[in-house]
């Protein structure tokens, strides 16, 4: 019963087949091999547009590395009260962009709307050399809480961001996730709603350790690639990162392990959500569950071995009672029932 997060899932076997694959031979270092050029030219394809890619090991790397070229270290970076690069990477953003502010916004479910952003900005204005200019405005799919935004949703908010004069990144940890709950294509999810740049994971689901920074006009991507060598983050073996990205795009491979996970998800959450006194905090629409718990059944299901995190974030409406449960691609119908099965039992005793 681990749902912890899909970190702890390790990696498909297609993954690990694909690594061993590629450790056979020498081939050029640092991206130079032709693998790298194939994956880069598949993602291409995928987004159905032109596009700047560039391979990290991290999820926080290719968020603040992203960032760092999109704002100036004076500028300021939107994003969710409840997100990512806000909550839990340490400062990595601001440390990379060289000082770039992130201003923090709420949002009900770890959604962000168009009104709220504008709001935010009117609260900023311009005032040069005082006030720092608003660059970007970054946006979780899916969020924090497990829920998603609709092409319609990143569309509005994108259109307000630009209006503004910024640009937009989207951390895309759970793309995959998003894009099987939402039913649209990648090319619409991102660039055809307005979206700059792309942090595309793959290490969440399924991938050992594969992150992309995607730019959807290269013209923007500037100097990341110096960037990212400055950063520690050129890795000179690049084909075993994207042997992995190789292998997670062939016959949909991404699609399915991230559709198994949502799956697990909700089964979790409809199951839960049927045992009285068990609250499901927000929509469960990826592989995230948020739920509270009656009494101390959060600590007894720990001692039987369960395994999940107390979830305390700003703005959560249930302080210290909420937890988070995630699905993996190696979540069983089994271990989601046994689950339900002692929640059930503990709440009714």
């Amino acid at each position: 019963m681990t749902f912890a997060s899909d970190n702890w899932a390790g990696a498909a076997p297609e993954i690990i087949e694909a690594l061993a694959h590629a450790n056979e031979g020498a081939v050029p270092a640092y991206g130079g091999d032709a693998l790298t050029k194939r994956v880069e030219a598949r993602l291409c394809d995928l987004f159905e547009r032109d596009c700047a890619v560039y391979f990290v090991a991290t999820g926080g790397a290719a968020n603040g590395l992203a960032l760092s070229v999109l704002a100036p270290p004076y500028g300021m970076v939107l994003c969710h009260e409840e997100s990512h690069v806000q909550m839990d990477e340490c400062a990595g953003p601001e440390f990379l962009t060289g000082g770039a502010k992130l201003v923090p916004i709420a949002g009900a479910g770890g959604k962000l709307t168009a009104e709220a952003v504008q709001k935010t900005l009117a609260g900023y204005p311009h005032r040069p050399p005082h006030g720092s200019p608003p660059a970007v405005l970054s946006l979780t799919q899916g969020t924090e809480c497990g829920t998603i935004y609709s092409v319609d949703e990143i569309k509005a908010l994108c259109d307000a961001a630009h209006g503004a004069g910024l640009a937009v990144h989207m951390d895309g940890a759970r793309f995959a996730n998003a894009l099987v709950a939402t039913g649209a294509s990648p090319a619409a999810l991102t660039w055809m709603a307005g979206v700059d740049a792309l942090s595309f994971g793959g290490t969440k689901n399924g991938c050992m350790a594969a992150e992309a920074v995607v730019f959807f006009d290269p013209a923007k991507a500037r100097d990341f690639e110096f960037r990212r060598k400055r950063a520690g983050h050129l890795l000179s073996k690049m084909r075993f990162i994207t042997a992995q990205f190789d292998a997670y795009l062939t016959d949909d491979l991404w699609l399915r392990l991230a559709a198994h996970a949502n799956v697990m998800a909700r089964r979790l959450s409809e199951g839960l959500a049927a045992i009285d006194g068990v609250e499901i905090a927000y929509p469960t629409e990826i592989n995230e569950v948020f739920v509270c718990f009656p009494g101390d059944a959060a600590e007894r299901l720990r001692a039987n071995g369960a395994q999940f995190y107390p979830w305390v974030t700003p703005g959560d409406p249930a302080a210290g009672r909420m937890n988070r449960l995630i699905a993996s691609f190696r979540t069983t119908e089994a271990e989601v029932d046994e689950f339900i099965a002692q929640v059930r039992a503990i709440v009714s005793s």
